[in-house]
């Protein structure tokens, strides 16, 4: 198992970076000794029992399983779950190519809205719609933080089924593996994600490439967008962000800087009092260019409504951290992509 794997690092000018580091991480609420000990042990538990429960259940109910194999592992972490469904506020979606698909998703809302007084739990789409979830990226915990909403399977980097915690759970939801050092393998991906999405899969993915404290963030790269525009599937603005007791923003659950999974599972492990809050924002249609798609995700996902990026460097405000925002890298002309090229030919998708 890997303990020891950091966040991950550039190696060439098209990976994402992170200004994030460990004077982002502040300190919340702390647990005692002998509640880390129990947290330790349910977390043992719940490892070893998963695998056999879900095994053990029909094919039919193993979402709910998931569902909520994912929410105890938050509560033994001492995260909490909070969902807000903001679509149930702005049911119509702009652009409807696809008006069975918009009358599909928005019937499952109407259910979800009387599930809401039921105890039936928000999802990302209905069974076998296919949907592009996307979202800021903070930390590990973000990827049990989706799944405790519906299991999805997630672009992640390809080490993430060795990792303690998340292995088996990455295993069950098919995880999507990228290698952000390979350019070339890119396409590959999103062919795949696309593939996906055409059967009618849910997939998520944090078109950052890198993670950020939750306080400052990155640009989101149009590539993995192409997925949704060749599977003609709508795309799920979510904004996931992490919350003290008291409401304001915790850096707690960053993954960022020197950090190696163990330091950062063991700070979570000893803080309390932490909510993930993810809003489900307005289907995005998903248009015919990439970088409009992305840029109305990245508005709708930020707390601020608005991007933080600008042509001049600048300071992000992180209660006692300054943290600077990288200046943008000039965009390179590309080749756009043609429906009617062969299968054979490999498109070019820049990780812009």
């Amino acid at each position: 198992m890997v303990f020891d794997a950091p966040p991950a690092q550039p190696v060439h000018a098209w990976m994402p970076s992170s200004s994030c580091g460990s004077g982002c991480i502040e300190t919340t609420d702390r647990v005692g000794a002998a509640r880390l000990a129990a947290r330790v042990t349910q977390i043992a538990g719940l490892m070893i029992g998963f695998p056999i429960v879900n095994a053990l259940t029909p094919r039919g109910r193993r979402e709910a399983v998931q569902r909520e194999f994912s929410r105890a592992l938050l509560g033994t972490l001492g995260i909490k779950v909070r969902v807000i469904d903001n679509r149930v506020a702005a049911r119509t979606v702009t652009e409807p190519a696809q008006p069975d698909l918009v009358t599909h998703i928005g019937a499952a809302l109407r259910r979800d809205d009387r599930g809401a007084q039921d105890g039936e739990p928000v999802v990302f789409a209905p069974a076998d719609t296919g949907v592009l979830v996307v979202t800021g990226h903070i930390g590990w915990t973000d990827v049990v933080a989706l799944a405790a909403v519906q299991p999805l399977g997630f672009v992640a980097r390809a080490d993430l089924i060795e990792w303690p915690l998340l292995g088996k759970l990455a295993e069950r939801v098919r995880v999507i593996p990228i290698e952000r050092e390979r350019l070339r393998a890119l396409p590959g991906v999103v062919a795949t994600i696309a593939a996906r999405l055409s059967a009618g899969e849910r997939v998520a993915a944090f078109p950052e490439g890198t993670t950020w404290c939750g306080r400052a963030y990155g640009r989101m790269r149009p590539a993995l967008f192409q997925a949704a525009i060749d599977a003609g599937a709508y795309v799920q603005p979510v904004r996931l962000r992490y919350l003290d007791r008291h409401g304001a923003p915790c850096s707690v659950p960053g993954f960022v800087g020197d950090d190696t999974f163990a330091t950062s599972a063991l700070r979570i492990l000893r803080s309390r009092g932490i909510v993930a809050e993810i809003t489900l924002e307005p289907l995005e249609h998903p248009g015919l260019d990439r970088r409009d798609l992305a840029a109305r995700c990245e508005r709708t996902v930020r707390v601020t409504g608005q991007s933080l990026h600008s042509t001049d460097s600048t300071w992000i405000e992180a209660t006692t951290t300054r943290v600077e925002d990288p200046t943008p890298r000039p965009r390179r002309r590309t080749i756009p992509l043609f429906r009617g090229r062969s299968r054979d030919a490999t498109p070019h998708i820049p990780a812009d």
